[in-house]
């Protein structure tokens, strides 16, 4: 019997125009070794194949699964590009749906390049990874992408946690600046992912002081919200309870197996009812499917 559907908030497909790295990352491919290697086939001398990666979400049902792209020409000359996720979704059809990436740096350039990829490509989301791009959410050249996104009626999704690139400040990720965002642009729907960590308290308050900000529970082991002393507690406390709406899970594949990350969710205590919100229904609000 097939699960439930499911929406996957962040994947990466094994294709190079998509699937690519940089020498800024080089820490996090140390950090994330071995989930990264249990993510492959389990013969050792196959590669991963897009066949593969497409089976995985046909046999686990899922809905829709978000593609990111990702522009960070000013600060590291490194660039996932809109037109190759939008020909991704395109070629394989509704299930896939792409997140637009601009640098803020480009000003009023960044903004007519979030247009064009939301109107003429079809991406539905934009996605902003400030510490690559070397600025806090609350950075007054964010601002006219924020009044884009309400504009274009699309969610961002803005990096809140730490980072592991030696080559960048992990400040630039604290959660406590997306509150000052959030009272400028109440309008604006945040996807803030990765959920906080350390300072996964500063994203809880943030989230119940403004109901547009829901938590990605994106690159992280799930199983770490049910341990104690990990630093996630909280949020399973909170994601059961009162923030039950504005949780939204994501595997981050392949930083996490596809299997493996949707166990962890499936054996965590949740109410049923809740676990569905945060599986899908969530999502479904945020992407308007």
């Amino acid at each position: 019997m097939s699960r439930p559907a499911y929406i996957d908030y962040g994947s990466t497909p094994p294709v190079p125009t998509l699937r690519k790295t940089a020498p800024h990352l080089s820490n996090y491919r140390r950090v994330y070794r071995a989930s990264e290697r249990a993510a492959q086939p389990a013969e050792a001398a196959k590669p991963e194949t897009l066949e593969d990666y497409l089976a995985g979400y046909e046999r686990n049902n899922a809905r829709h699964v978000v593609i990111k792209a990702r522009d960070l020409e000013s600060t590291f000359d490194f660039k996932v590009r809109n037109e190759d996720v939008a020909q991704f979704c395109k070629d394989h059809g509704p299930r896939f749906i792409g997140f637009a990436g601009v640098d803020p740096h480009k000003g009023m350039e960044a903004v007519r390049e979030l247009e064009h990829a939301v109107r003429e490509l079809g991406l539905r989301g934009l996605n902003l990874q400030c510490f690559e791009n070397k600025l806090r959410c609350n950075d007054a050249k964010m601002f006219p992408l924020y009044a884009k996104c309400i504009e274009l009626d699309i969610p961002v999704n803005i990096h809140c946690s730490t980072n592991f690139s030696t080559a960048t400040l992990m400040d630039y990720g604290r959660p406590i600046y997306l509150d000052e965002v959030m009272v400028h642009f109440p309008e604006l729907r945040v996807v803030a992912s990765p959920p906080g960590f350390p300072w996964v308290d500063e994203l809880i308050a943030v989230a119940w002081r403004h109901a547009n900000v829901s938590i990605g529970l994106v690159a992280m082991r799930h199983k770490y919200l049910n341990v104690p002393n990990s630093g996630y507690e909280m949020l399973l406390q909170y994601g059961n309870s009162v923030l039950q709406d504005q949780i939204i899970y994501g595997s981050a594949y392949p930083m996490m197996p596809i299997e493996r990350s949707l166990a962890e969710i499936d054996e965590l205590p949740l109410k049923d009812s809740v676990r569905q919100k945060w599986l899908h229904d969530n999502a479904a609000r945020l992407l308007g499917v």
